[in-house]
């Protein structure tokens, strides 16, 4: 037999999924793999009751019904500052996971180049080498991980075709201020690349910190692609409704790119999502509050234990420093701490390009019972370990 495919050959499974295998195995309570035990707003679940017997059942339009397209540029536009056309500039995708690979492939050819802040989360550099280019890493180092201007110019002067930007990040709960992204959107400007944001927790930032969308920056809508989510949004990580918003120009070749990957998203889920796009502005409201609360918990109750960790901005994990712990790498470490405290959390290892073992990453984005009885067996095992 002729060999397979080798774009794959140095990619292993996903760690995060994997971890949450792990804690299924073991029982753990997993604050692994970033989805809530919590449901989707009324508003929405009861919607999709009454469209279990009405449908629609059959595919709707390629790149998104229009009545979901509809009120998701009315809500991204009073969030961006700008208004969005929902017929020539939104791809309605399955998932942020597949709005991000669309629009690599709709900005790169094999052999591009693409920079990658360091942590960033598991796909993006796989993204990058399934479209045939080549990852470019700059370094965001803790504990405020934060980028150094010269460095990441350094990487442009690469003359790379794109940067993605993960806003609020994932793992590391950085916001960018807007002097940050000022500086990101002068070098893509001036050394002509695209910017591909993952925004998917635009919605979950820590006072004082504000999230602001690069592409609303002057001359940034032209090169930005806004990859987004309703997964971390609504808690309906399993609907898989994503979105690009772009330029015409741009969304015209990600909608080709879409068609031909997954042909449409799901269209009994995108008429009942429509009843979440159309809540009101106290919904975004309560949903920040609902995740300082949790936060809140889970810092305060780390801290009694005396474990050192981050303190997120914003989206919701923290990391944890295992600096002081033996075991031959993070992964070892994490396989441990689920058999023997019943607490699933991923590797740091997994997020960085660097040679950085000092990490494991949870998230709180569970019911408070849940993060209690986390901290309780935490309190037990942890100086066990």
């Amino acid at each position: 037999m002729r060999k397979l495919s080798g774009r794959t050959a140095n990619f292993t499974d996903s760690v995060i999924r994997r971890m949450t295998r792990i804690s299924n195995q073991y029982g753990a309570v997993n604050l692994s793999q970033g989805f809530p035990d919590f449901g989707p707003p009324e508003e929405i679940t009861h919607r999709l009751a009454e469209i279990a017997l009405d449908g629609p059942h059959q595919y709707s339009v390629t790149w998104g019904a229009d009545n979901f397209r509809a009120a998701l540029a009315a809500k991204q536009s009073g969030l961006m500052g700008f208004e969005i056309d929902p017929e020539s500039e939104v791809v309605v995708t399955c998932g942020s996971t597949e709005a991000m690979m669309a629009s690599m492939m709709a900005v790169v050819d094999p052999g591009d180049e693409v920079i990658v802040f360091s942590p960033f989360y598991e796909n993006y550099g796989a993204d990058a080498i399934l479209s045939g280019a080549v990852p470019v890493y700059v370094p965001l180092r803790p504990p405020s991980f934060g980028f150094d201007a010269d460095e990441l110019e350094a990487a442009f002067k690469r003359r790379p075709k794109a940067l993605i930007l993960c806003n609020p990040s994932n793992p590391s709960g950085k916001v960018f201020t807007r002097d940050e992204l000022k500086i990101i959107a002068d070098l893509a400007v001036k050394y002509d690349a695209y910017v591909i944001t993952d925004e998917v927790y635009e919605h979950i930032i820590y006072e004082p910190y504000e999230h602001t969308y690069i592409a609303s920056l002057p001359g940034m809508f032209e090169r930005t692609l806004s990859c987004g989510s309703l997964s971390k949004t609504y808690s309906m990580t399993g609907w898989r409704l994503g979105y690009v918003i772009a330029s015409p120009e741009i969304t015209d070749v990600t909608r080709k790119i879409h068609d031909f990957l997954t042909v449409g998203a799901p269209a009994p889920l995108q008429e009942a999502a429509v009843a979440g796009l159309t809540l009101g502005g106290d919904y975004y409201v309560s949903l920040r509050q609902l995740y300082t609360k949790k936060r809140g918990l889970l810092l305060k109750g780390l801290d009694a234990i005396g474990i050192r960790h981050t303190e997120p901005q914003g989206a919701y994990y923290v990391l944890l420093d295992i600096s002081d712990f033996k075991y031959g790498s993070d992964l070892e470490f994490c396989e441990e701490l689920a058999r023997k405290v019943g607490v699933g959390a991923v590797p740091g290892s997994s997020f960085f390009r660097e040679d950085i073992n000092d990490f494991i990453r949870l998230h709180f984005a569970k019911k408070e019972e849940t993060l209690a009885d986390a901290l309780e067996r935490l309190e037990r095992g942890w100086k066990k370990m």
